[in-house]
């Protein structure tokens, strides 16, 4: 038995191996009947295949180019077409609008781009009439104010400085460059050339004997941009020897730059007067008296001055700097309020107010640590007007000059601190403690309701 099974064991391998031998005869006489028929030029089985592969890509090449002209011809006939029928409903729609308005003397076409010139106009206006250019706006808080900022024509104060721009710079970008030039130049246009409703009177003044300004005559600007409406600028103008000042008010309504209005502002006798509330902080007071005599005593010579002092500490000390003041400088338009009561500064400013008995005047609610110069007043009085508006300029607040400073042995003089660095300080822009406005409007509005519905320039 275990014979018999080694022999069956045998032939069964043998069979399989007939088998597998027999497959791969077949297999082998199927691939020599399916495979491609060769050239009869004896080359190589590489070559042949190599010349296969060109046809095959040069054939697959022509086809799709071919397909691609096919679209291209057929996208061109579609775009033919959609032309075609961009005209028909472009006629359709001219012939609707000539039945509408029907031509007047042979001037239909003419009228049609007339009404389209005074559509945009009219759109123009209406930008205008919805900015707060021509009327103020109730707002929530006095933080919702839109700010201005200031340039003049070689210098821009801008408020956003970021990681890179400066409080104080040239214009850098030439687009920003362009716009304030251009705005200049039409704010000169305007006041060279006036309209009948700008009150230039032509029949005193002849054309030849009217000033004419340029560029040099250019003082300060401001602008802002309310971003659904347009860029408003308010631009003002003087000539060396005159006190009285050319104020244009233009708005680009994100199209060509529109006259708002064109006024002569004379402030020649426009008294300021400067509510300076107090309480001890005599060495301080000090230092600001000084720059007083210099800019409103000796150079700007319009203005009042009202102290208002809580407490008794130190009274005696500010009054004898007023009173040395007034002798070496023959000086007598000041008024010292002694409250004695703890320091307010709302109450001081209020009992400033009404310290004035002389009728109505322009005010300077300031600190002690405020410096200004002479140019700021004339600010001052340019952008308040009775009834209308308040100006609430933004303070440039210095850093402490013991860490800016730090490398030098002894700080610089003040005058040489002030200076608009980004270094040095930074735009206050969120205080409005600084504020120009006339006693009727903040006696009978009051203090809180001026912040809502005045705007707030540089």
């Amino acid at each position: 038995m275990p014979r018999r099974g080694l022999i069956f064991q045998a032939r069964t391998r043998w069979l399989l191996v007939g088998l597998a031998l027999l497959f791969s005869l077949m297999l082998f006489m199927y691939l020599l009947e399916c495979a491609p028929q060769t050239d009869s030029n004896g080359s190589l089985p590489g070559v042949v295949v190599e010349n296969l592969g060109k046809e095959y890509y040069q054939a697959l090449l022509q086809e799709q180019e071919e397909h691609y002209q096919t679209r291209a011809t057929s996208l061109k006939r579609q775009i033919a077409q959609l032309k075609q029928e961009l005209q028909e409903m472009s006629d359709k729609l001219k012939l609707l609008q000539e039945k509408k308005s029907p031509r007047i003397n042979g001037m239909g076409y003419q009228g049609t781009k007339e009404q389209a010139s005074n559509d945009l106009l009219e759109f123009l206006h209406s930008q205008i009439d919805k900015a707060e250019v021509s009327i103020g706006a109730k707002l929530p808080s006095e933080y919702g104010v839109i700010p201005f900022e200031s340039f003049t024509s070689m210098k821009v104060f801008q408020l956003e400085m970021g990681l890179t721009r400066h409080p104080e710079e040239k214009p850098v970008r030439k687009d920003k460059r362009d716009e304030l030039v251009e705005v200049i130049e039409a704010g000169l246009e305007v006041i060279n050339n006036p309209d009948e409703e700008d009150g230039q009177d032509d029949d005193d003044e002849g054309i030849g004997e009217r000033p004419l300004y340029n560029e040099n005559d250019f003082i300060e600007g401001y602008y802002r941009t309310e971003r659904d409406k347009g860029t408003q600028y308010e631009l003002f103008y003087k000539k060396t020897d005159v006190m009285e000042y050319r104020h244009v008010t233009l708005f680009r309504p994100f199209g060509p730059l529109m006259k708002v209005k064109s006024e002569t502002i004379d402030i020649s006798r426009s008294v300021i007067n400067i509510i300076v509330p107090l309480s001890g902080r005599t060495e301080a007071f000090a230092q600001f008296m000084q720059n007083f005599r210099d800019v409103c005593i000796h150079q700007d010579k319009r203005i009042h001055l009202t102290v208002v002092y809580f407490g008794q500490d130190g009274l005696s000390e500010v009054r004898s700097i007023l009173e040395s003041v007034a002798r070496e400088t023959n000086f007598h338009n000041y008024t010292l309020v002694s409250l004695n009561e703890e320091f307010n500064r709302g109450r001081g400013l209020d009992m400033g107010a009404r310290a004035w008995e002389k009728g109505e005047v322009l005010m300077f609610f300031c600190d002690v640590d405020i410096y200004f110069t002479a140019e700021f007043l004339n600010s001052c009085r340019l952008n308040a007007e009775p009834g209308k508006k308040v100006f609430y300029p933004v303070v440039f607040s210095l850093y402490n000059p013991a860490i800016v400073y730090a490398n030098q042995d002894v700080p610089p003089p003040v005058e040489q601190q002030l200076v608009h660095k980004k270094d040095s300080g930074f735009w206050r822009d969120f205080g409005f403690g600084m504020t120009c406005q006339y006693r009727t409007d903040f006696l009978t509005v009051g203090k809180m309701d001026l912040h809502k519905c005045f705007c707030k320039f540089w």
